[in-house]
């Protein structure tokens, strides 16, 4: 068995950034291992420094978890070339991410960590984990749109087939929708398919996790009951790349 810890994994775990994205600093040569340039698949041994962006990476012990209420606007990343990025926004005092992303255009609830497995573990989408959204449309829901949603809608773009998921109306022009995966703007892409123009869509919930009564732009600590019942919930998730299994339905991919 190979000693020490694989770089992006390393990073992850001293809340510098995500696996993914540390295998693209990785690439871009921003990383180093005891004085030499990190390549992807290296790894760290005990008493070696590592170095990003030319500043030694101190593993931080504190386990961080935080709920955030990301406005409109922002960018679910920790990429420093976008100047509207959530980690600038928040202005944490510690190296954290987020976890997953919310789109640009959306609002709602995005979690950041400090804590590499739990974002895998969370983020897989062959785990099944819900996540719940509010949305407005710019014409009144029917009966046959939501059934429509709710049984699987396939994106064009993509190639794929939607999961079936939970639909409920809440308005005239609004419903609710608990989705368990997470394709790039997947609820406007599946609401376009039916000839529906998303005009808000907020994140309400991440599992157990609830946006309830936190302001626009604030964020909180997630309490020690919400991350125990977390836990319990990711227990028997994996955190390793989920190969998916492929059936075919009306020509389109289905991913379970």
């Amino acid at each position: 068995m190979s000693e020490g810890i694989r770089i992006n994994k390393f990073l992850s775990e001293a809340g510098v950034c995500s696996r993914r994205e540390a295998d693209r600093q990785i690439a871009a040569g921003n990383v180093s291992i005891a004085g030499e340039k990190a390549k992807a698949g290296s790894r760290v041994l005990p008493g070696q420094t590592v170095c990003f962006l030319g500043h030694p990476v101190q593993k931080e012990e504190e386990r961080i978890l935080i709920a955030v209420h990301k406005p409109a606007g922002i960018v679910c990343t920790s990429e420093k070339r976008e100047k509207n990025n959530i980690v600038d926004f928040i202005h944490y005092p510690k190296r954290i991410y987020p976890i997953g992303r919310l789109d640009k255009d959306s609002s709602g609830l995005i979690l950041m960590t400090n804590q590499g497995d739990i974002v895998n573990k969370m983020m897989r989408a062959g785990n099944m984990h819900e996540k719940e959204y509010i949305v407005t449309v710019n014409k009144p829901v029917t009966e046959s749109f939501l059934r429509g949603l709710a049984g699987g809608v396939p994106l064009v773009e993509l190639g794929v087939m939607t999961r079936k998921c939970r639909v409920e109306q809440m308005g005239k022009r609004k419903f609710k929708i608990v989705l368990t995966q997470g394709y790039n703007r997947q609820i406007r892409r599946m609401c376009e398919y039916f000839e529906y123009r998303v005009e808000a869509l907020v994140r309400v919930r991440i599992l157990n996790i609830l946006l309830g009564d936190l302001a626009l732009g604030l964020y909180r600590d997630v309490t020690k009951e919400e991350y125990q019942e977390l836990k319990k919930r990711i227990a028997y998730s994996t955190n390793t790349p989920v190969i998916p299994k492929k059936e075919q339905k009306n020509g389109y991919q289905s991913k379970d």
